[in-house]
Parts: structure tokens; C-alpha cells; sequence
């Protein structure tokens, strides 16, 4: 085999035979080992798979990029050619890695036996490509070549089985590995001595949080990104403290471990306080301290708990303040869920685009106060959604930007005290290179230790973006309302029965729970700026509401978008003869003729029109005003639509 042979996207191109491949020697994108590897694996051979993938074509995706998301539809089966993909399981603010896909992995097996939605998501780690048949095109495959079809399905069946077995096997090792519960240890603070079990990597300070703080009961480790960002932070500090003769070295790469351990997924069930809690954040960041200072134990080969050898606060936060690093944390996790959500926001804008494109000759009635107005296309009003959700992407990407900018060697108040010389800039210059994010320092920390403006700042975007997001929402339920007594315009795709007493009653349920998600995330808002408001003199007391709502509606905004796009947009279709006749019905086009007629002798027709039933053409011609050429003229729908347009002048 000599590579692979790709198709032009936009044609739909035959299955070929062997003698009619073309190599193209400048775009070869699969190399003859890499065929005959996934040939082996699909018990196929490296022929009949040339065949089937000569039906493909390459996609590429940058670092952070998603290939697909949790529960969207499966669009196609694909070869990874180049790069790194993170499967990850996780809806809720927290995602569990399942695997990791490399060069020559084949990822989507799942087609070719069912059409069940995605059970992970797909992020690549970098830039990555894959070659990608899609669905249609397997379908196409299987009428044309069944039984080698069948084979790559049995292969497939075999393979999904081996994974679960593997999966199995995780959990079962997962079980096995866990912590035995062998009694308890003895912590104390300056309120007194608790016990703590020792299955527990959390200390006396955690402990007395949970009991303090049952309120929302979304913990900490609810989201990952936020206990992630607890751990870059500390290691940036130890690795600064160390650097500066603060920290002994010992313990401070002890401490860097254990955040690498954090990093890659450990102990993220220790992270238990809620995030609804007083103190400003003290116990989000005690959590931290304490989970970090027995995780460093563990790796110098001493008990829980043993804290004269790596202390929560001596250690652990040394030459730091829960004032600068939990609103640090707090922002680095908002930006790490923002980059999330607006690839969410991404596909919904795609999916946006593509109706656009599909409905751009699909004339229709405009609306205006919910009366008629001017005609114009179903095209045009799905690309201006299309645009309300860019504006809304870009207004989030800007203020993240924002977000950047921390107080990190602030300490309580922003006066920097009991941290050495330099420790601000080398702390901030670590974190940038730890969490892969151009952090900076803020030029006035002590400003930047109590003013919560970034966050209200972000909480605002995010609600103009919900309510852009819900106004779409309207629309849709709106133009598909009936079927018989409503608009009618747009059909969205039918997901469950719609009623318990009425028999074939579907409802638009997905663009109702958005329009309800966005009405939580405007709500959120008003919450946010209270709390930023609520900053008095050094320090906003009220940062833990702040993360909780910020991060909440992150989530729920990303989710939104993904089920949105893929189980309603992506199947609406258009009642193309609905809008045609609610055009040709409508008063509306009257105001077309005011150019010609003024407005007073159309106003007259609109009114004539409205009381008796008969139609704008009719009576123009009744009165002689225009010749039936001119009213054809300037009556055309696709004329109305786009006025401005050079195909539409006389």
C-alpha cells in the first residue's frame, strides 16, 4: 500500500476499486504501516480498508480543541494520524480520563454497531489529526461491500468488549487500591484536638468545615478545574519559596510531587468542603494545605499526620494567604471552564451556521412585536443567531483575558508581609509556566486582594450571552409551535412524548431546559454582583458564592450548548411551503409598495386588505395603481428578502 486516497469534502465520491486509487503524493495523510496496523485490528485487509477509507477525509483540531462531546450524536468513525486525544467522562464540573488515543488509534469503533451517543469526550491534548469516514459514508460502505462490512462490525463487537473487560478491570484495581480504613489519627488547631481517620488525606481544619458548611452539598472536587488550580498554585509557591531560601528543598519538592499527583487525578474525592462556605475561602484553601501536606508525608516515607516534617500552613503556605490564593485558584479554574465552554459555544455556532446555509432560499415571513412585517429567509434569521452566539464568544474569550491578571504574593491584604523579596514576581512567573496560562502580576496588589470586578466582569458576559442564548430559544419554540395551530414554520426533531394525558403531544423540551438554564444563569449574575459589591475595606468576604455561581454556570452554559446543537439544531427542518404561504397571505409585503405608492395609499390597501380578506396584489390591480409586471416586480419574495442585493435589482 502506498498511502492513503482522499476524496474532495464537498463530493460525495464512489466507492473505489483498487485499480482506480491516485496516490497524491503532496497530501498523503496515512502512511502504508499505519493501514496495514488498523487493517490487522479491523480484520480487514489493508486493501479492502483503502477502499473504505478512501471515502474519509482529514480533520484537524487544535491543542484544546474538542472532537466531540459527551452525549452529542456519533458523526464518524476515524484514524488518529497525528497528535493526542484525552477520552474524558464527565458532564458535572469534573472529568475522569478514560483513555488516551495516539497515532494509529481508531477511535469511534462504536458506529459501526449502534448510534448511541458519545459516552466520552474527545479533547486533543495538541494539535491533532484524524481521518474521518462519517457516517453516511459507512452506510454507503455497507450496502456496497457487505460482507467486508460485517467482518469490520464483528471486529468492532470484539473490540468494545475487550474495552469493557478493561474497564472492569480498572474498577476492580480501583477497589482493591483504595485506602482500608486502620483507625485514626489525633490533629489539633487552636480551638483543640479532633480525630481523623486515617483513610483520610484531609486534616482537623477540613473536618470541622464539613460540619460547619452543609449547605449546597457540590463539593470542591465537583470541580476539577478549581482543585487543579489549588494545586498549580502550591507548587508554583513551594517551587518560588525554595528557590528564595524560604523552604527547605526537600520538603518543597515533596510538596511538587503531590501536587503532580493531584494533577493527574488523585485524591480529588479528599477536596469535601462545600463550596458554599464562610471565611472568605480559609477552608478551600485549608483543604488544600492539608491534602497536599499528607499527600508530601506519603512521599518522604512518613505517616499522616506527621506534620513537623511538612506542615499545612508552615509548609505548605509558606509565604501565602487564603487572600491570594483562593481568588488565584478561583480564576485560574474560571478560565481553564471558559476555554471549555466557548467550544461548546463553537459547535452551537456551526450547527447555527449550517441551518443558515441549509434555509437560505427558504422565503419567510418576518416578525416585528409578533405582527407581520417584511418577507425574508429562514436562512437569515438562523445566521443572525449564528452571530448573536460569536458576539457572545468573544465578549468571553476578552474578559478571560481579564482573569489572567492575580494577586499572587499579596498575603492577607496586599502589603506582601511574610513573604521574602522577589516572591511575588518568581511565585506568578512559576504559576504561568505550571498552568500553561500567561499569568501576570497585578501592578497594585492591594487593589487587587478586595476589588472583585474581574469576576463581575465575567459573570456579566455570561449572562448577556444567556440571554441571547434564550432569545433564540423563544424563537424556536415559537416557529415550531403547533403542528396544525401554531406557526409551524420549523419542525424540531421529536425526543420523547410530551404529555401523560395527551395522546401524540411532542414537546420542545430541549430549547424549554435552555431557556431555563439561562434564566439560572441570569439569576447568577444578579448573585455575583452582589457579592463583588460586598467587598469591604482589604478583602471580599464573599469570593466562595462567587466561584460557586461562576463555575456553576460555566457548566451548565457548556452543556446547554453541546445538547442544544446536536440533538436539536442539527435535525431541525423547514415547512418550506408554511413560510411561502404565510408570505403570500401576509399584508406585510404592502410596505414594499410605499416606495412607489407613498404611505398613505399603501396604508389604505394594508387596511382594505385586513377588513375584507382579499389579498395587497389584488386590490393594487383592482385600483389600477401599479401594471401586474410592476407589482410581479416588486412583490417578489426573494426581492423583499434581500433588497440590497445586485441579483434582485430590475
Amino acid at each position: 500500500m502506498r498511502g492513503l486516497w482522499r476524496r474532495s469534502p464537498q463530493v460525495q465520491a464512489p466507492l473505489l476499486d483498487s485499480a482506480d486509487l491516485v496516490v497524491e503524493s503532496l497530501s498523503m495523510e496515512i502512511t502504508p504501516e499505519q493501514i496495514a496496523r488498523v487493517a490487522t485490528s479491523m480484520g480487514v485487509s489493508a486493501d479492502e480498508l483503502a477502499r473504505f477509507a478512501a471515502n474519509g477525509k482529514k480533520l484537524v483540531y487544535a491543542a484544546g480543541e474538542y472532537l466531540f462531546h459527551q452525549s452529542a450524536p456519533r458523526r464518524f468513525f476515524g484514524i488518529v494520524l497525528r497528535g493526542k486525544i484525552n477520552l474524558q467522562r464527565g458532564l458535572a464540573g469534573r472529568n475522569v480520563t478514560i483513555a488516551c488515543l495516539t497515532e494509529g488509534a481508531m477511535i469511534g469503533e462504536t458506529l459501526f454497531v449502534d448510534e448511541l451517543a458519545h459516552s466520552v469526550s474527545g479533547l486533543a491534548l495538541e494539535e491533532t489529526e484524524v481521518w474521518a469516514i462519517d457516517k453516511e459514508a459507512i452506510e454507503q460502505f455497507r450496502i456496497e461491500k457487505p460482507e467486508v462490512f460485517y467482518r469490520m462490525v464483528a471486529r468492532a463487537a470484539r473490540r468494545l468488549s475487550l474495552r469493557l473487560r478493561e474497564t472492569t478491570e480498572m474498577l476492580m484495581r480501583s477497589g482493591l487500591e483504595r485506602a482500608p480504613v486502620t483507625g485514626f489519627r489525633l490533629e489539633h488547631d487552636s480551638l483543640g484536638e479532633r480525630e481523623v481517620s486515617n483513610a483520610h488525606y484531609y486534616g482537623i481544619q477540613t473536618l470541622r468545615a464539613v460540619e460547619n458548611f452543609p449547605f449546597s452539598g457540590i463539593r470542591l472536587s465537583h470541580f476539577q478545574h478549581l482543585v487543579n488550580a489549588f494545586a498549580q498554585i502550591k507548587k508554583a509557591a513551594a517551587e518560588a519559596n525554595a528557590e528564595l531560601g524560604a523552604l527547605d528543598p526537600d520538603i518543597a519538592t515533596a510538596i511538587g510531587h503531590a501536587c503532580d499527583r493531584l494533577l493527574a487525578g488523585e485524591r480529588h474525592e479528599d477536596f469535601v468542603v462545600d463550596m458554599v462556605q464562610g471565611g472568605a475561602g480559609t477552608s478551600s484553601n485549608m483543604n488544600a494545605n492539608e491534602v497536599i501536606a499528607n499527600l508530601a508525608l506519603e512521599i518522604l516515607g512518613r505517616e499522616k499526620g506527621d506534620y513537623a516534617f511538612c506542615h499545612p500552613n508552615d509548609h505548605v503556605n509558606c509565604s501565602q494567604s487564603t487572600n491570594d490564593v483562593y481568588p488565584t485558584a478561583v480564576k485560574l479554574a474560571v478560565v481553564s471552564a471558559t476555554h471549555e465552554t466557548v467550544s461548546a459555544l463553537g459547535a452551537l455556532r456551526k450547527a447555527l451556521q449550517a441551518k443558515a446555509a441549509e434555509f437560505a432560499d427558504v422565503i419567510k415571513m418576518g416578525r416585528t412585536e409578533n405582527q407581520d412585517a417584511v418577507p425574508m429567509t429562514l436562512g437569515q434569521e438562523f445566521n443572525a443567531y449564528a452571530t448573536m452566539l460569536h458576539d457572545g464568544i468573544r465578549r468571553l474569550e476578552r474578559v478571560a483575558e481579564d482573569l489572567l491578571v492575580v494577586n499572587m504574593g499579596a498575603t492577607a491584604i496586599g502589603t506582601g508581609l511574610n513573604s521574602p523579596r522577589g516572591y511575588a514576581e518568581l511565585c506568578t512567573a512559576k504559576l504561568a509556566q505550571i498552568s500553561g496560562h500567561p499569568v501576570a502580576l497585578a501592578l497594585d496588589l492591594v487593589e487587587a486582594t478586595q476589588d472583585a470586578a474581574d469576576f463581575a466582569m465575567m459573570s456579566s458576559a455570561l449572562k448577556v450571552t444567556a440571554i441571547q442564548l434564550s432569545k433564540v430559544c423563544n424563537d424556536l419554540r415559537w416557529a415550531s409551535s403547533g403542528p396544525r395551530c401554531g406557526l409551524n414554520e420549523i419542525n424540531l426533531p421529536p425526543l420523547q412524548p410530551g404529555s401523560s394525558i395527551m395522546p401524540g403531544k411532542v414537546n420542545p423540551v430541549l430549547p424549554e431546559v435552555v431557556n431555563q438554564i439561562c434564566y439560572q444563569i441570569i439569576g447568577s449574575d444578579t448573585t455575583v454582583a452582589l457579592a463583588a459589591e460586598a467587598s469591604e475595606f482589604e478583602l471580599n468576604m464573599a469570593e466562595p458564592i462567587i466561584a460557586h455561581n461562576l463555575l456553576g454556570s460555566l457548566m451548565l452554559l457548556k452543556n446547554a450548548a453541546v445538547v442544544l446543537a446536536t440533538r436539536c439544531i442539527d435535525g431541525i427542518t423547514a415547512n418550506r411551503e408554511r413560510c411561502a404561504d404565510y408570505v403570500k397571505s401576509s399584508i406585510g409585503i404592502v410596505t414594499a409598495l410605499n416606495p412607489v405608492l407613498g404611505y398613505e395609499r399603501s396604508a389604505t390597501i394594508a387596511k382594505e386588505a385586513l377588513t375584507s380578506g382579499r389579498g395587497v396584489y389584488e386590490l393594487v390591480l383592482e385600483r389600477g395603481w401599479l401594471s401586474q409586471a410592476q407589482l410581479d416586480d416588486l412583490l417578489r419574495p426573494e426581492k423583499m428578502a434581500n433588497p440590497l442585493s445586485p441579483d434582485t435589482e430590475p
